[in-house]
């Protein structure tokens, strides 16, 4: 019955990425079949209030088949154990999907529906068309790549996802030591059969996943040196902050220890095996148009990524023209400055004077991140003026982990606890300080925390009588072009004094555009990773590490770089269109709400909730409220 897995799949994976974590008594339980779930009494309740207690039920009878999003969200329940990533499963909870869709069908009517619960009723009948589609490339999606896998997100999940407050929370870590194979296996065995099929990633990818691997395989009980291997300084650490005697603190080590030789090792040796033989038949060929049915693939995924129609050609010349655009600004900027010469001198002054950068040392990190916070602190003073609402949920600023820094991304943020156990984290890459310029740390930190991310991802689950499904959902276009516009929104909310900082901003904006022009070139017009390259080193200022590295993550990702400019595009496109309906009766902060208040939305609906704004301001008796 409800089912919703075919969302919790994507939520389910996503929770174990750098991308986005959380006990007393750990219990046993096994999957709750939709039967045994409480009944709830609808006799009393509208249409709306029925879908929506239907839609709580699926939702919380389902995550208990995602045992790792059940400790993304604080729960207790199956907290010894790890996802199934089989094909099985997949296949299973598909046809749940289809099940729950058609029971949704014969016992609502839509018609009967307020706005917003025909809103949710649209998107979970999304979710399964999308899921009919996205089941066809099951098998064309690289298992692992630099950007995710399980290599690295299972320490990533163990680390920041698996609290212990318990010694039953102690001994469920271990238990997930132990039966580590039982869900990395799985995983290998699904990319084995995506080589069969001759889906292999390009030969640049392996030698950073096996270093990830042996990255996890490093330190103590693994090497003979003091230096503890990071599972085992994770556990031991949050081990020693419980109340327990040194007896029993010993015995945990000790199985903790022997997990990690005996379990945890092999399955690591076993997944560098398997990525040398990969290795050594992969190519250079790095667009996904040598897969098979390469450009069905990409068509499909260019629709996932942006929720429009856009085709390859149209996203590349939107590209081209939106560079263009941003340059001519850049110039602008440097005519402020002073500087004498062309566009490119201005890049190669931007990229080599120590000014722009902090120090490669602990102390040039640690300054970065103080003023990552303070920037973040500062604007979170003027969100009341931009926004009828604020989250609830604390940031943090931190620094990826030396574990998988080296093969992250340049920034992350992952999602706060919904309990409040854990605060929302903006990670900042600083395995290299040069590739992290001063100039674009307005910008990033206003993306990855305060308005950007943060904001939108904290208030979408902090949303009052909204679906689950919808909170812990997501569209890229929604969230990314939405990261894209809240950089943009501070030069209108009075950031950026600084010209080097107004150029940083205009710097990560040509970044994306120039993210439409590559990605399809690469993986439509079969661009070489070189040429790839080199467009970004002609077009934007960004230092060559910084280029090299986002061009290998557009390569693995295909089309997912497109949703940022394309979502920003959209937002920007509604702002206008709103201020020219509503002239004096437009605000800022009515319009920012018809963004927030629904959640991840794709970009039609997206437009749908502002011109629903729009005809409601126009009424004479108009109150801005929350919605």
């Amino acid at each position: 019955m409800k089912y919703f897995s075919i969302l919790l799949m994507t939520t389910a994976l996503i929770a174990c990425q750098p991308k986005d974590a959380a006990t007393s008594d750990t219990t046993q339980t096994k999957t709750a079949q939709s039967q045994t779930a409480p009944a709830v009494d609808t006799s009393n309740m509208t249409e709306s209030e029925r879908l929506n207690a239907w839609f709580e039920t699926g939702f919380n009878d389902n995550i208990k088949d995602y045992p790792q999003f059940m400790t993304t969200l604080g729960m207790k329940d199956r907290m010894d154990e790890w996802n199934d990533s089989s094909r099985a499963f997949s296949e299973k909870q598909y046809q749940k999907g289809l099940k729950d869709l058609a029971e949704m069908k014969s016992k609502f009517d839509y018609d009967k529906l307020n706005e917003d619960a025909q809103l949710s009723w649209r998107l979970y009948e999304k979710s399964i068309e999308d899921s009919t589609e996205g089941r066809k490339w099951w098998d064309h999606n690289y298992a692992f790549h630099q950007m995710y896998g399980a290599q690295k997100g299972i320490p990533t999940f163990l680390i920041n996802n698996h609290r212990i407050s318990s010694q039953a929370d102690a001994e469920a870590y271990i238990t997930r030591l132990e039966t580590v194979d039982d869900y990395f296996g799985e995983i290998i065995d699904n990319s084995i059969r995506s080589f069969d099929k001759g889906i292999v990633p390009p030969k640049f990818v392996f030698p950073y996943i096996i270093q990830d691997a042996k990255n996890v395989l490093q330190g103590a009980p693994l090497e003979d040196t003091e230096e503890l291997n990071l599972l085992l300084s994770d556990f031991k650490k949050k081990v020693e902050k419980l109340e327990l005697d040194d007896d029993t603190k010993t015995g945990l080590y000790s199985r903790a220890i022997e997990a990690i030789q005996s379990d945890v090792a092999p399955v690591y040796q076993r997944f560098i095996a398997e990525m040398q033989r990969q290795e050594a038949a992969a190519n250079t060929d790095d667009g996904v148009w040598k897969l098979p049915n390469g450009d069905d693939f990409y068509a499909y995924r260019l629709s996932q990524m942006t929720t429009t129609e856009l085709s390859a050609k149209e996203i590349h010349e939107i590209g081209l023209s939106e560079v263009a655009r941003i340059q001519d600004e850049m110039r602008d900027i440097m005519v402020q400055v002073d500087f004498k010469g062309d566009l490119q001198e201005f890049f190669e002054f931007l990229r080599t004077d120590p000014q722009f950068y902090y120090p490669e040392t602990e102390d040039g990190k640690q300054a970065y991140l103080k003023e990552a916070t303070r920037l973040i602190d500062v604007m979170r003073e003027k969100i009341p003026d931009y926004f009828r609402r604020a989250p609830k949920a604390p940031m943090e600023v931190r620094a990826v982990e030396p574990f998988r820094e080296k093969s992250a991304g340049k920034a992350f943020y992952s999602r706060p606890a919904p309990d409040g156990s854990r605060p929302g984290y903006y990670y900042a890459n600083l395995y290299k300080m040069a590739d992290m310029p001063i100039y674009q740390m307005e910008a990033l930190a206003y993306h990855e925390g305060i308005p950007g991310h943060h904001m939108q991802i904290a208030i979408s689950q902090e949303l009052e009588n909204v679906p689950k499904f919808r909170k812990f959902g997501g569209y890229t276009p929604y969230s990314e072009g939405w990261g894209l516009y809240t950089e943009y929104l501070p030069k209108e909310m009075g950031f950026y004094q600084d010209p080097y900082s107004d150029f940083g901003r205009l710097a990560m904006e040509i970044w994306r555009a120039a993210r439409l022009v590559v990605d399809t070139g690469l993986h439509d017009k079969k661009w070489t990773r070189e040429e790839a390259i080199q467009y970004l080193k002609d077009n934007t200022p960004n230092p060559e590490g910084d280029i090299v590295k986002a061009i290998e993550r557009y390569i693995v990702m295909p089309g997912q770089a497109t949703a940022y400019k394309i979502g920003m595009l959209k937002i920007l496109e509604l702002r206008e269109m709103a201020k020219d309906e509503l002239g004096d009766k437009f605000d800022i902060r009515d319009f920012h709400e018809a963004i927030l208040a629904t959640g991840p939305v794709p970009l039609y609906e997206m437009e749908n909730s502002v011109k629903a704004y729009i005809e409601t301001a126009q009424k004479d008796d108009y109150l801005p409220e929350r919605l």
